[in-house]
């Protein structure tokens, strides 16, 4: 049977046992089974994100976290810092704005690293405390870009503003301390290293953005978290869940524990890196220059001259069934991008690899016969 390989930024492949784990009989989400169920789920996701603070589990998109993360804990008129360079750091500032914030973006270059002196200035300047929050995305999956949230954290220091982050393309796979680094709102999906589907999303709320939780004037229905703290103290949710999905999230928690966070967080560095190995033996730019910056779940790949990105990916996935993404906005056409993570392997990051050297010999481009794959062997075999 012909096996396709899903080399894509998300949805991330998953395991076969999470997939069987999807087709349970359906049961009471007002009954006993259900409480005992999120309740373990909450708990299993605290330790993921490393907070003792609340959990709410959302049967949304990582963009309905996004939402929830916004409607909760602001109000219309509220000025509101968004740190952009990338599509999902301006996707937050759209929503900020559609629900009546007064959004400051502070934007870079697609694919550089974030304004935080900007950041620091406005702060500092901010001697009225303004500012109600600050959104940023951790891992830039549009660019492949990894932002400095530590950094962050430590420029926001006292200041009242809320820390509200979109980790949808890192949490799991990228070491995130939550509590320790003061992030008040974080929000994640569970398509991406949690090793799901798309259909659940995950909110922790720090014990400062609960406080202004019942101040917040935007409107707010389904996602209304009040509401949901209200029903997860029967062990409910405010609304009919996603039941197939939560028992397919536990199995996928359960393998996820079973190899540990730490060897996960070393699992997609090392991919990261042998990617990055290979694009440089074939002699070409990632997106990120910078490693510092580089993302360990997502690499961006400047396409070269005059290889068409559409016909790179057409090539890799007609003949070998290796489906990479394109670039989104302003860099459609410009870059593809190699998702690695969740359930990626290395075997699998071999074979996208040996379809990208095959492929861009197809289209014209010169390359030396396993040269990238071997540069991506060496890194993986090191570990």
């Amino acid at each position: 049977m012909e096996k396709n390989y899903l080399l894509i930024p998300g949805p991330a492949p998953i395991p076969e046992a999470v997939a069987r784990a999807m087709s349970t009989e359906m049961f009471n989400h007002r009954g006993p089974r259900f409480k005992k169920l999120i309740e373990e789920l909450t708990f299993s996701l605290q330790k993921i994100f490393q907070t003792g603070e609340r959990l709410f589990i959302l049967t949304a998109s990582g963009t309905g976290a996004m939402e929830a993360a916004i409607v909760n804990f602001l109000s219309p008129g509220e000025k509101v810092i968004s740190l952009v360079n990338g599509s999902f750091g301006g996707r937050f500032a759209d929503i900020a704005s559609t629900y009546g914030a007064e959004v400051e973006r502070v934007e870079t270059p697609w694919g550089q690293p974030l304004d935080y002196e900007g950041l620091e200035a406005r702060l500092r300047a901010d001697n009225g405390r303004a500012y109600r929050a600050i959104t940023v995305v951790h891992n830039e999956s549009s660019t492949g870009m990894l932002n400095d949230l530590k950094r962050i954290s430590r420029l926001r220091g006292e200041h009242p503003a809320l820390l509200i982050v979109d980790t949808v393309s890192s949490m799991g796979a990228i070491d995130l301390p939550v509590d320790s680094w003061g992030i008040d709102v974080c929000v994640t999906g569970s398509q991406k290293a949690l090793l799901l589907p798309p259909g659940l999303a995950f909110i922790s709320v720090s014990e400062r953005a609960w406080e202004r939780a019942a101040r917040s004037k935007m409107p707010k229905y389904y996602f209304d978290l009040l509401k949901a703290q209200e029903y997860l103290e029967k062990g409910q949710t405010p609304f009919t869940p996603a039941l197939s999905q939560c028992v397919a999230l536990r199995e996928g928690l359960r393998i996820y524990f079973a190899e540990g966070r730490e060897n996960c967080y070393a699992r997609h560095r090392s991919m990261a890196r042998a990617v990055r190995e290979a694009v440089q033996a074939l002699g070409l730019q990632p997106l990120v220059k910078d490693p510092r910056y580089a993302s360990p779940t997502v690499t961006a790949i400047k396409k070269p001259e005059p290889v068409s990105v559409d016909q790179l990916r057409r090539e890799m996935f007609t003949r070998f069934g290796v489906e990479i993404a394109g670039g989104q906005g302003q860099l459609e056409g410009r870059i593809f991008r190699f998702g690695h993570l969740g359930a990626v392997t290395g075997a699998d990051l071999v074979v996208g690899i040996t379809s990208l050297e095959l492929a861009l010999q197809a289209l014209g481009y010169p390359v030396e016969p396993g040269c990238a794959v071997k540069a991506a062997e060496e890194v993986l075999k090191a570990g």
